[in-house]
């Protein structure tokens, strides 16, 4: 049975860290290198929002943990909400938040998913909402932690506690479970001088751990304390933790513009010291925090491994169930299903993470964009993988396959020179056996709000579709009449191509080139980690037509004008008009193109782009019925009644008009973090 490249490699056993501070494995002694995410779904508002959106915890967690195997990743960290999980005296709680943690770690060693937790966050639990929780953390602050008596006596009762907890779901205790590879003592810490304060809080802590005959390394946050590094580089640790968001945190809207000159490498300014090299090295948290564009994790990852790390984990995974709206931290937002592309851009980041060397040293930006087996392109919005077996890309590429006849795996989202795609989801294409591949397609998914503006529940900022795609597959071995069956639950899809063309839907299919048997291959068959069978994906968006559309600032006068919105909702039988007027003047009514799925666009003649002001909406005819945006008001702007003064407009300029860059009266939220 063909395996995942992630799932092939994954050895088994304990870490240890060598003299030259080298994780490496115990059994074959070869150096670590595991790539993943932070991923929260026991605890705080993630568990209580998918509580309020319902349904079963255990199937939300099942569901994202397929995702994060498929696409690859070996990695999970997380900060323990030790406020939801203990009492004031440290004492270990076994509740609903702890049984929920203990099935997400089974789940992912399942995967071969290994594993590095912090039991202290050190966070209450409220966030974006009122705090809740009762333990320790809820009545001492990070900096009376490591100086109140009683405090760091608890700290010492819970990780004792912690780590001799046996998990109900494995039966192993937390401190022998081979897969959880290490612990960071605590997350974030906030400290001061003098120094010998914080070794030797440090110090007890790790005394603690060592102490119930945990001997596996311990990792100690370095990055969050600049003042302080000495005490940390004289403590009794093993490695040294960072995190990297180089872009902020939660400005409240969308970043935009070329931000991978902030990701061309990661420096450490105390890389010389002997305390540093002899510690292993790790990234616990990092993310490109308000940034949608699917190129920043590779380069990340590369940078991360130019400067030694060898684990690294992004924050933070969007639960399936609530990732529609963006709430679980709205500054990040990453989610196979709603935010494809970027899935994508992890995926190919997790592979530069395996591929580069520790310590292998890159020319600087731009000329750094391209490397080894990859290529990011800030310009195309475009990340990409390209070796004789594997192909991956984050949106549509001309780039030929290296070799198409030896390929083993592909993903992507758009189109390329072997799939030719439709719909906006992401898919993957791995092969079983000579002429025999498994295809899995998800939903299109469709942004409709800006996901980093203050969120709520109440407001899905991507929109899911299940539709019916072209697709087709210029695949070597398949040739260009290979039969297609369905594999997950309630598919019943047969088809046969046509010159490699196929209808699909979201599932699972299997592949077959003419004349193979497939019998043999069933919903139960093995891939790697994954069951041929399994998928998951959310259901439709229960939302009428949408449309996202952001007017120019301005535009030159007496120059044609393409205006292009996204617009979901479209059926073969309906028709999209631009209603386009001069302030004051002529209107024109202009028929929409549809050049690729929910896009839509239209020209506006020089005759109307005349120095001043252009107006314009959008309408949507259904069986003859107007539907008109921006609003989504019935009627249209030209009916004698129609009363609704939304409308979108760009002032028709000269030439050489200056383009302000800030205007206050428009763009004052773009200046002001959100709340």
């Amino acid at each position: 049975m063909a395996q995942t490249p992630a799932t092939a490699r994954q050895p088994t056993g304990d870490v240890y860290v060598d003299g030259q501070g080298v994780l490496r494995w115990q059994q074959t002694k070869q150096e670590v290198a595991l790539f993943g995410v932070n991923y929260t779904a026991p605890f705080a508002h993630a568990y209580r929002a998918q509580r309020t959106v319902g349904g079963s915890p255990e199937k939300a967690i099942d569901q994202d943990v397929y995702h994060l195997s498929r696409l690859g990743l070996d990695a999970f960290r997380i900060h323990v909400w030790d406020v939801e999980i203990t009492d004031t005296l440290g004492n270990l709680q076994q509740n609903e938040h702890l049984r929920l943690l203990d099935y997400l770690v089974a789940q992912l060693k399942q995967r071969g998913i290994k594993i590095i937790l912090t039991p202290i966050a050190y966070w209450n639990n409220g966030y974006p909402e009122p705090d809740s929780g009762t333990g320790f953390s809820s009545i001492y602050s990070k900096v009376q932690a490591y100086t109140n008596p009683r405090a760091i006596r608890a700290q010492e009762n819970y990780l004792t506690q912690f780590l001799n907890h046996r998990n109900q779901y494995t039966q192993q205790l937390n401190r022998e479970d081979p897969d959880i590879l290490a612990y960071e003592v605590c997350n974030e810490p906030r400290y001061h001088q003098p120094e010998a304060e914080v070794t030797a809080f440090a110090n007890r802590m790790v005394a603690a751990m060592r102490a119930t005959g945990y001997r596996k390394p311990i990792f100690y946050n370095i990055a969050e304390n600049p003042g302080v590094e000495e005490a940390i580089l004289a403590a009794n640790v093993d490695g040294l933790t960072f995190q990297w968001y180089p872009a902020g945190l939660v400005s409240g809207h969308t970043l935009r513009g070329n931000l991978l000159p902030h990701v061309d490498q990661y420096p450490i300014p105390f890389r010389q010291d002997p305390r540093f090299q002899r510690r292993a090295k790790m990234v616990y948290e990092f993310e490109s925090g308000d940034i949608i564009q699917p190129v920043m994790y590779p380069f990340m990852a590369r940078s991360f491994r130019e400067a030694g790390f060898q684990w690294a984990t992004q924050f933070a995974y969007d639960p399936l169930a609530i990732a529609y709206a963006n709430t679980e931290y709205q500054t990040h937002y990453l989610n196979l299903a709603y935010t494809p592309a970027k899935a994508l851009s992890l995926l190919i980041a997790s592979k530069v993470f395996h591929r580069v060397g520790r310590g292998q040293t890159f020319s600087r930006y731009p000329a750094d964009s391209v490397f080894d087996a990859f290529c990011v392109s800030y310009r195309q919005g475009l990340s990409e993988m390209n070796t004789e077996e594997e192909f991956y890309y984050t949106s549509s590429t001309q780039s030929f396959a290296k070799k198409a006849s030896k390929l083993r795996h592909v993903a992507g989202a758009g189109s390329s020179p072997v799939v030719q795609y439709g719909g906006s989801g992401a898919y993957f294409l791995d092969r079983l056996a000579p002429g025999v591949w498994r295809l899995e397609v998800l939903p299109d998914a469709v942004p409709i709000r800006d996901p980093f503006e203050t969120a709520s529940l109440k407001k899905p900022v991507t929109q899911i579709l299940w539709n019916d795609q072209p697709l087709r597959l210029l695949l070597p071995e398949l040739g260009r009449r290979f039969s297609l069956r369905g594999l997950n639950e309630g598919n019943t899809a047969q088809a046969q191509a046509q010159d490699g063309r196929v209808t699909v839907r979201p599932g699972v299919y299997l592949l077959a080139a003419a004349g193979k048997k497939t019998s043999s291959w069933t919903a139960d068959s093995r891939l790697g980690s994954l069951r041929l069978g399994e998928y998951a994906a959310p259901a439709p968006t229960a939302l009428g037509p949408q449309v996202r559309h952001t007017p120019f600032a301005q535009a030159a006068a007496g120059q044609p004008l393409t205006i292009r919105a996204t617009m979901t909702g479209i059926a073969p039988t309906d028709s999209v008009f631009l209603i386009a007027q001069h302030y004051y003047g002529r209107t024109q009514v202009l028929p929409m193109r549809q050049p690729a799925y929910a896009t839509v666009e239209a020209t506006v003649p020089a005759e109307l782009t005349y120095a001043g002001l252009l107006r314009y909406w959008i309408v949507l005819k259904k069986a003859g019925q107007p539907l008109t945006f921006p609003g989504g008001f019935g009627g249209s702007p030209r009916d004698w009644d129609y009363f609704p003064r939304e409308h979108w407009e760009v002032p028709l300029v000269a030439p050489k008009t200056p383009l302000f860059l800030f205007q206050a009266a428009t763009d004052k939220e773009q200046g002001k973090p959100a709340a």
